[in-house]
């Protein structure tokens, strides 16, 4: 398969959402010209803090590929999130383990595990040349490129997931399902201290970005030939699909997604109230509650998650978060022969939550520009002691910010970046 030559297939516009019979035609139009006969095949998909139609995606591929392919499974792209138990998996693709094992005998479904060295393998390696000129000078260093060791076991990739705004990349998906979906702790820190660097507010919803350069660069060391279904979601409405090579795909679909998922504000707000969809279940997957809603806040403006089910900072890093608290961005620089050797992606989720802001060395004196607040589960206590205000849940009073023109409600927070026209 000369994946030089695949023809991108796909539709999608703001003012048509695709039905299950439409997002079937346009994967037998991509996939019949396409040879997977006697292939093995991995299909990575997101986990359960996308939205997206992966139970239609799991059926459609199932039904077409399990006849023509000597193998054909899938990998959930967990970044560093923690592994999917059975029944969450369930939920993921629509189907009951009992069902998928009557219909699809053969497939199975793997957890990535980003801090299991026996289950990674070095594919390649990013020189710290080239990494100097691909982040225009703000990282060089070499970057082993390691991926779930599965990547080595088969002929074809079929990478599959939306694409949105984001505070790291400027837009998931993509090879982003590799970097940092199925990948080793080297690139993930890098990728995301490096988006930190740059700062979310100059990365989110922004398509070529130094991250986006150093993922597709990675991408380049696949030993398989890789092919990419993106989507692009208003809510749960699905609005676009595109299959073909993973560039081209993700170009599509990222323009789709800036006209939906970027909504303009005719001004700033003193206070946002920014409600996480219930899919998030720690702060460290919902804080895109903040990301998504920070360019907006007003100077010395608040954003409060409200989130009462959330009690949990981070099921995988609440020990290192509770360690390093939630800081701006030059709090660390000031600081780097001291933070220089923990986790990079630890300090970058710190400063993306705690968003822009200074720190006066000399003075010790860090100035955020906004003020992040949580109104969660998470108790007070843990609350300042990592640095984030705190708000008692019951006390909020949706109708208060809803009156409020100085205020901003956001429902379902997460997906949908916010902008000043």
């Amino acid at each position: 398969m000369d994946l030089k030559g695949t023809q991108l297939v796909g539709r999608g516009s703001a003012g048509e959402i695709l039905e299950p019979a439409q997002v079937e035609s346009i994967l037998h139009d991509a996939l019949t010209p396409l040879t997977f006969d006697g292939k093995r095949v991995l299909v990575v998909i997101p986990d359960g803090t996308r939205t997206a139609p992966v139970p239609l995606i799991f059926r459609l591929l199932c039904d077409a590929l399990t006849p023509r392919t000597q193998a054909l499974d899938f990998l959930i792209a967990l970044g560093t999130h923690p592994p999917m138990t059975e029944p969450a998996i369930e939920r993921l693709v629509g189907m009951p383990a009992g069902e998928r094992a009557k219909r699809y005998p053969q497939v199975r479904i793997f957890n990535h595990r980003y801090d299991d060295p026996e289950s990674l393998r070095t594919f390649g390696t990013i020189s710290e040349k080239e990494t100097e000129v691909l982040t225009g000078g703000l990282l060089s260093r070499e970057v082993p490129v390691r991926l779930n060791r599965l990547i080595g076991d088969y002929d074809n990739v079929i990478l599959c997931g939306p694409v949105f705004p984001h505070e790291v990349a400027g837009f998931s998906g993509g090879a982003k399902y590799l970097f940092p979906g199925v990948a080793g702790p080297e690139i993930i820190d890098f990728s995301h201290w490096l988006g930190a660097l740059c700062t979310s507010m100059a990365t989110i919803g922004v398509r070529d970005t130094p991250v986006r350069r150093v993922i597709h660069r990675a991408a380049e060391f696949m030993p398989c030939e890789v092919l990419c279904l993106t989507m692009v979601l208003d809510g749960d409405r699905l609005h676009g699909v595109w299959f073909g090579a993973h560039q081209d795909a993700f170009v599509a679909a990222s323009e789709l997604s800036r006209e939906l998922n970027v909504l303009r504000v005719p001004k700033p707000f003193r206070r946002v109230l920014s409600m996480p969809a219930a899919r998030y279940e720690d702060l460290w997957t919902a804080a895109k509650a903040v990301y998504k809603t920070e360019p907006v806040i007003a100077d010395d403006g608040e954003v409060i998650v409200y989130a009462p089910h959330l009690r949990e900072v981070s099921f995988t890093h609440g020990e290192w978060i509770d360690r390093v608290g939630y800081h701006v961005r030059d709090y660390f620089l000031a600081q780097w022969d001291r933070f220089r050797d923990m986790p990079w992606s630890i300090l970058a989720h710190s400063t993306h939550v705690r968003g822009s802001g200074t720190y006066d060395a000399a003075r010790s004196l860090e100035q955020p520009r906004i003020r992040v607040t949580l109104a969660t589960g998470i108790p007070e206590e843990r609350c300042r002691r990592i640095g984030l205000g705190y708000r008692d849940p019951k006390t909020v009073d949706v109708a208060d910010f809803t009156d409020d023109p100085d205020a901003l409600v956001v429902r379902h927070a997460g997906e949908k970046l916010y902008r000043l026209m």
